[in-house]
This record gives C-alpha cells, sequence and structure tokens, in this order.
C-alpha cells in the first residue's frame, strides 16, 4: 500500500502491475527524473543513518538467524524499508519481497528483545515473522512458510513447523481480506507437457537458466564493486551514488519502460506469450543491466521479482525457439516461461523447494510440476557452483561471513578468544613467564580476536595454549590478560556444534 501510494504521487498512477505501460505514455524527462530523485532521496537517508550507507536485506536476516539469536538490526532496518520503499516507487528496478522479509525480521526482533527469547526461541520468532511477511505479500503459504525454513533458518527442524506454519496461515488470510485472495499472474489456459518426449528440453532450460541465474548475480556484485571503485577514485560522497544510480536507470527506462519497477507486467506478458523471441532476449539483457545498475548502486530493493521476470523471460525465449525447431512434438512456448522463472529465481535465492511453490502459487497451476521441478533443479545445481550458493550467500561471503559452508564452517567465528581464554588468576592458568616468552616471539592473540582466528595459530605453533593480549597503541606495550588453551577452544567449539545440532533436529 506504501508503495501504491507513493507510486501514484509520484508516476500519478497506482497500479503496480501496469506501471511500466503508464510510464511509456509520460515525458521523457519525467521518466529519467523519478529515479534520480528516488536515488538521491535513498542516498542521503542512508547517509544519514547508516555507518556504510548500505541497504539491509534478506542476507542480514540470514545472518542474524545464524550469528545474533535471531535479532538483526533495527533502526538501520527501519531506515532500509523506508529506503527501498522510495526506491520502488520511483522506478528502482527491485523486487518487494527484500524489504519484506527484513521488516518482519526487525519486528521479530523487538519482540525477541521484549521477551528476552534465547537463541532458539528468537530464531523461531524470526522464522515465524518472515513466513507470514511471505505469505502475505505473496498469497502464497505453503512457500512462506518453506522459504523461512529453507532460505531464512536454513533447517527444516519439527518444533519450528508449527508455528511458522500457522504464522504463514495468518499472513495470507490478512493478504486474502485486504486483496481478495487472486494470484499474482493469470495464465491463459492449460498448459500440456509432452511428457517423456518433451523432458531433455527442460533440463536444457535448466542449465540455460543456471547460467543466466549465474550472469544475474555476477553482474550485480560486478556492477557493486565498479561503484566502489569509482566512487573511491573520484572522492565522491556516498549518498551521491544512488542518485548516479538512478540516473543511468532513468536513461535506459526512456527506451525501455519495462525495466521500471518490479516487472509484473512483464512477466505476464511472458507467461501468456504476449512477446517476440526478439523482444524477450532484449528485455532480459536490458533487466539484468537495470538490476544490477540498481542494486548495484545501493539504491535498495529485493532481487526475487526481477529474478522471476528474467526467468520468465528466459524460459520464453527458450520455449519460442524450442517450439520452431521442433513444432510436433513441444508443448506451449509459455510452459517454458513458467519453467524458466521458476528455474532462474530458485537459482538465485538457492530455494528450489520454496521457489517451485512460490511459482506454482503464484500461477494457480499446478498441472505442470513435472516441467518446473525439473528446470529448478538443474539451474540450482548448476549456478550453486558458480557462486557461493546463493545471491545471499555470495553477498554474505563477500563481507567475510562464511555461512555457505555450514555451521562448522562459522561457528568459530561467533567467539571472541577473550570469552573461552583462562584468566591469569584462574585456577590452572598458563604460566606468565612461559607467556611472556611467546609474546617476545610474536605468538599471541588480541582478545577481540576470534577462534577462527585462533585455531590455525594452534595449527602452526603446535602450542598447548597462547597468550591473549590487549594492544596498548602507539609505544604502549600490550597488557597479557590470560591464555586461551587449545581444548578450551575445542570444547566450546563442540559444545556449540551439539547446540546447533539438537536445534536443527528438535
Amino acid at each position: 500500500m506504501g508503495i501504491e501510494r507513493l507510486q501514484a504521487w509520484i508516476y500519478g498512477t497506482d497500479d503496480i502491475l501496469t506501471l511500466h505501460s503508464f510510464a511509456a505514455g509520460l515525458d521523457w524527462y519525467w521518466v529519467l527524473l523519478a529515479p534520480v530523485a528516488g536515488g538521491l532521496a535513498v542516498g542521503l537517508l542512508l547517509h544519514w543513518f547508516t555507518d556504510d550507507g548500505r541497504v539491509r536485506s534478506v542476507a542480514d536476516v540470514i545472518e542474524g538467524a545464524a550469528l545474533t539469536e535471531g535479532r538483526v538490526e533495527t533502526k538501520r532496518g527501519l531506515v532500509s524499508a523506508l529506503a527501498s520503499l522510495i526506491t520502488l516507487s520511483s522506478g528502482g528496478s527491485t523486487g518487494r519481497e527484500g524489504p519484506v522479509v527484513h521488516i518482519a525480521a526487525v519486528i521479530s526482533t523487538y519482540v525477541a528483545r521484549a521477551l528476552k527469547a534465547d537463541g532458539v526461541t528468537g530464531r523461531d520468532l524470526l522464522g515465524c515473522a518472515v513466513a507470514a511477511a511471505v505469505s502475505a505479500s505473496f498469497n502464497a503459504p505453503i512457500a512462506g512458510a518453506l522459504f523461512a525454513m529453507e532460505v531464512v533458518l536454513r533447517h527444516f527442524a519439527m518444533h519450528t513447523f508449527a508455528p511458522i506454519v500457522i504464522a504463514s496461515a495468518a499472513g495470507t488470510v490478512i493478504n486474502r481480506l485486504a486483496y481478495g485472495g487472486v494470484t499474482e499472474f493469470s495464465l491463459p489456459a492449460q498448459n500440456i507437457l509432452e511428457f517423456y518426449v518433451e523432458l531433455p528440453a527442460f533440463l536444457m532450460l535448466g542449465l540455460v537458466s543456471g547460467v543466466v541465474a549465474a550472469v544475474l548475480m555476477r553482474a550485480i556484485f560486478w556492477t557493486e564493486d565498479l561503484g566502489d571503485a569509482v566512487q573511491a577514485r573520484a572522492g565522491l560522497p556516498r549518498w551521491v551514488r544512488p542518485a548516479a544510480a538512478g540516473l543511468l536507470l532513468g536513461a535506459l527506462a526512456i527506451p525501455f519502460p519495462h525495466v521500471i519497477g518490479v516487472g509484473y507486467e512483464t512477466t505476464s506478458l511472458a507467461l501468456t506469450g504476449g512477446l517476440l523471441l526478439h523482444e524477450a532476449v532484449v528485455f532480459t539483457v536490458v533487466k539484468v543491466a537495470a538490476v544490477a545498475i540498481t542494486m548495484g548502486g545501493r539504491m535498495g530493493g529485493g532481487v526475487f521479482s526481477p529474478s522471476l521476470m528474467v526467468g520468465a523471460l528466459t524460459g520464453l525465449a527458450f520455449g519460442l525457439m524450442a517450439t520452431a525447431v521442433f513444432p510436433d512434438v513441444s508443448g506451449e512456448g509459455t510452459l517454458y516461461a513458467l519453467a524458466g522463472m521458476g528455474a532462474v529465481a530458485a537459482a538465485v535465492l538457492g530455494a528450489p523447494i520454496s521457489t517451485t511453490l512460490i511459482v506454482f502459487e503464484l500461477t494457480g497451476d499446478w498441472q505442470t510440476g513435472l516441467a518446473v521441478m525439473v528446470s529448478v533443479s538443474i539451474s540450482t545445481a548448476l549456478a550453486s557452483r558458480l557462486v557461493s550458493r546463493s545471491f545471499f550467500l555470495t553477498q554474505l561471503e563477500r563481507r567475510g561471513v562464511r555461512l555457505a559452508a555450514g555451521p562448522q564452517a562459522y561457528l568459530l567465528g561467533t567467539f571472541e578468544v577473550e570469552s573461552v581464554m583462562r584468566g591469569m588468576e584462574a585456577p590452572r592458568a598458563a604460566p606468565e613467564e612461559a607467556c611472556w616468552a611467546m609474546i617476545g616471539e610474536g605468538t599471541y592473540l588480541d582478545r577481540t580476536a576470534t577462534l577462527e582466528q585462533a585455531m590455525p595459530l594452534f595449527e602452526k605453533t603446535n602450542a598447548v595454549f597462547i597468550p591473549v593480549v590487549k594492544l596498548g597503541g602507539g609505544d604502549r606495550p600490550p597488557q597479557l590478560r590470560g591464555a586461551l588453551f587449545q581444548v578450551d577452544a575445542l570444547r566450546a567449539y563442540n559444545r556449540a556444534l551439539a547446540a546447533t545440532a539438537a536445534e536443527e533436529h528438535s
């Protein structure tokens, strides 16, 4: 509703589904300047209220679930939600699911803090909030519940299933009371699959979709790196960056208004066969560029809706070629658009199960499940080899947060050595003389270091303990605070692994 009202004020229409058709009739300078104004507002917001000028998104929610007991940043989260609202209302080429998921996480964080919830309860509350938000946003109760478990919590523990399903159902009820329970996309006719003969084509579509998904993700990361380099070299203030991205996006939208907003209208055209082959190919390339500019320019928004549009266009282009080459054994070209939509989105999100169900629930077409599942499975398997499992996990990997490899890889980074070390006055403390000798040799740990940094040092030195110091700075000598024993580090790590396993299998 917020997007509709702000969009109506900027563009003169509150219909999100037909924004690009309406924008095509506006004066060129309005199409150019609207994203610039939105980008400038976003840049100033992020400059004033965040320390890094970055919009918080689904990746931060996944990090919160794994590392901070289901909590996320609240102040920066609210600012990010406002920034994404402005981006989506002013023509930003992103989606609404990222902001929706993150604002749900912010709400669950406030609740968890009020209840003083432990880590397990905090993560359960987070899962419930995310499931309800996704369900209310897309009218997709089954997919909303599975998205929360598959993407955010990254496990399917039995104790989380009931509350998450109830929350997801509640979100769907709210959606249907407000919007009537209609599907996002309407397909013109029943899709028919020539099962055994046509399945190899959907395997090939899965491969193509996996490559397209990887290109989309890498384009975003490349644009972000390019923006960082240009900003640093030119010495530009960070609030200028979203405005510059808005300028590029507006210039691209003048000949191609299809890139404005979430792209539901173009996605619907692809699913109903309303585009020609060359249009599907060109719109795919242009949309990838627009998404990369918007997200690389730090304007805000999510990546799910754009991946649906890119996937539908990719699938339609593939389907038009396949049905032209083999007209006697091929079904409808629109079936390929449906399968491609799921395949690209699943590869980007790293969520084959929930994405497959979202596609079914968004379209209301449950009869073509085999084609969608085949394409989704192949695309996800391929794209996960080209990036770190998914778009969100690759985002975290680029920040140094290694969640893709599982708890055994990231749990060490959750322990500061000061919380595990033995103080100098503790029973069975390390000999002080030996500690100073090791410090003199350069073998020590800063008290703010983590076990992730300590374990390689144990491996390298084969020491039983390593001194922990507080660095004095300047010419002041370090202060000896204690020593980290390898056995204590391993014990803390094993306990964390056991607790994680117990939660995931409870």
